[in-house]
């Protein structure tokens, strides 16, 4: 659990400001600037350094009501957010013109400041603008949780052949299918 597990301008608010909980929305957040990046062919908060990531987050999403910070769990962080000048946002349709309504739509929900707000996984993948590409029925979400307690000292290749043994188990075919 570090605030540096991803690349800064793709960084969620909550790592930014060293919240100590985070889950998937921290995923979800990426994905959203890698789309925006998308759209628009160049990154939508390219920071220069932490707090400038911050300013470039609030001026395109807006200045955040006091319920839209609780998750803010260090109070230095939350001074700092609520020192910065006021912000109306911009609206991501302003940004990308040229972009499918859904997809400005989809955009809006995962760039959510507040974590707890922010589109889960399943339902930015169930969003209408997903409609073509995702199909429930052959990706069920998974109903048990995944747990990747490695021990760190492990070699390289040991881990590779835990992971290939494990996907046996669930792929028995899959030794016959590899060349």
């Amino acid at each position: 659990m570090t605030e540096y597990v991803v690349t800064r301008w793709y960084r969620a608010p909550e790592l930014l400001l060293c919240c100590d909980n985070y889950g998937t929305s921290i995923d979800v957040w990426s994905v959203g600037c890698i789309f925006a990046e998308i759209l628009g062919r160049k990154p939508i908060f390219p920071g220069t350094e932490c707090l400038n990531q911050l300013k470039l987050i609030i001026n395109v999403v807006g200045s955040q009501q006091e319920s839209d910070i609780r998750f803010i769990d260090n109070p230095k962080a939350r001074r700092f957010i609520k020192s910065l000048p006021f912000s109306r946002g911009t609206h991501l349709s302003n940004l990308y013109p040229q972009a499918n309504p859904l997809a400005i739509d989809l955009l809006q929900r995962m760039l959510v400041f507040d974590p707890t707000k922010r589109i889960s996984v399943t339902d930015a993948l169930s969003h209408p603008y997903m409609a073509g590409l995702f199909d429930s029925g052959s990706n069920p979400p998974a109903h048990v949780p995944i747990s990747l307690d490695i021990d760190e000292n492990m070699e390289e290749r040991m881990i590779r052949e835990m992971m290939w043994d494990e996907m046996l188990y669930y792929h028995p075919g899959a030794e016959t299918a590899n060349p």
